[in-house]
């Protein structure tokens, strides 16, 4: 066989060497061909050489064809391969529990030579019609999640416009979002939903005139509530939407300055009643501010900042975001060197 050789890969299963034979020389032309003698070595060889389909004997000894089938369609790696059952049982309840187990087809003994080569080309075009449609989701899924990245970045960038400092600070404090939610225990797809939703947490701010975002002292009680609108403002920006990324978003940007303890605002949510998001977004918004420089204050030290995070603990914060927050200050501190905050 060429190195090059593009030829779908048949893997026969059965026990008998004549039958094994029999496929071999009607399908060796045009596939190339794996075999094995039973169940448990149909297994490993499916799993090591992931062939495009699958021809499977049903009386073997050690496992049969239908524990395998069971096994490979409950396997990740191999679940989307075409399983033909071919064996001399003809029962209905053969046929059946083999469709049951997903099995693609089902052939009895003994072989017309006619109806494997029919059945094994119409699986495998199907098998092919299958991937390429499964490639082109992913590829039309890529484009969107791109599409959505690109959004954010251009609602982010509209926040810049505000305040050079603030631009800079939603992209730093997702970053620390994404280590301590990581560190909290969060999966991989929620990791990604908090890093893409966090750096819309403050884009209410848009709405909130530059005279008292910029204000170069502390807030009077009647700017100060004028600046607390920004937590309605963001959700009004960000509309009532379906898509998780837009709903967590909004979560985040409503919740993000409420206080374990029940005194923040805009609602006095307590406790658990403040969404997981919010919770790490308090952590990592309240941070970074600690350290950054503003119109009103000079940057913190970090290990400074540190410590009030680590006294709100039980007061302003969640105390288990804070501890997810102290694991992961070695991963925040190469965000803040990357940045070149003074530490």
């Amino acid at each position: 066989m060429e190195a090059n050789d593009e030829r779908a890969t048949v893997l026969i299963v059965d026990d008998v060497r004549e039958n094994l034979d029999v496929l071999d020389g009607l399908l060796k032309r045009d596939y190339n061909i794996k075999f094995a003698t039973n169940g448990i070595m149909a297994v490993n060889v499916a799993k090591r050489f992931l062939p495009d389909i699958i021809l499977m004997d049903i009386m073997m000894p050690e496992m049969d064809g239908f524990e395998a089938t069971e096994i490979l369609k409950n396997d990740p790696l191999t679940k989307d391969i075409p399983i033909i059952i071919v064996t001399t049982k003809n029962e209905d309840y053969d046929e059946v529990r083999g469709f049951a187990l997903g099995a693609s087809d089902y052939i009895s003994k003994p072989i017309s030579p006619t109806t494997m080569k029919g059945r094994v080309k119409t699986q495998l075009a199907l098998y092919n019609q299958k991937k390429q449609l499964s490639q082109l989701v992913n590829e039309k899924t890529k484009e969107l999640i791109e599409a959505r990245a690109e959004i954010i970045r251009m609602l982010c960038i509209t926040a810049e416009y505000k305040d050079k400092e603030t631009g800079d600070h939603i992209t730093r404090m997702s970053k620390f979002c994404y280590y301590i939610a990581q560190e909290y225990g969060f999966d991989q797809q929620k990791l990604d939903l908090i890093l893409s939703a966090s750096p819309l947490h403050d884009i209410g701010k848009i709405g909130i005139p530059d005279k008292i975002i910029l204000k170069p002292g502390k807030l009077n009680p009647n700017e100060w509530e004028i600046m607390k609108t920004h937590c309605k403002i963001g959700i009004d920006i960000l509309g009532d939407s379906k898509m998780e990324l837009i709903e967590t978003s909004r979560i985040i940007a409503y919740q993000h300055h409420e206080k374990w303890n029940g005194k923040g605002y805009p609602e006095g949510l307590k406790g658990p009643e403040i969404h997981i998001y919010a919770r790490i977004t308090a952590v990592a918004d309240v941070f970074d501010a600690l350290i950054s420089k503003r119109p009103y204050k000079e940057p913190m030290k970090v290990n400074d900042a540190i410590n009030i995070i680590k006294e709100e603990s039980g007061k302003h914060f969640d105390p288990d975001v804070v501890e997810a927050f102290i694991k992961a200050i070695p991963n925040i501190k190469k965000i803040i060197n990357d940045y070149k905050i003074v530490q």
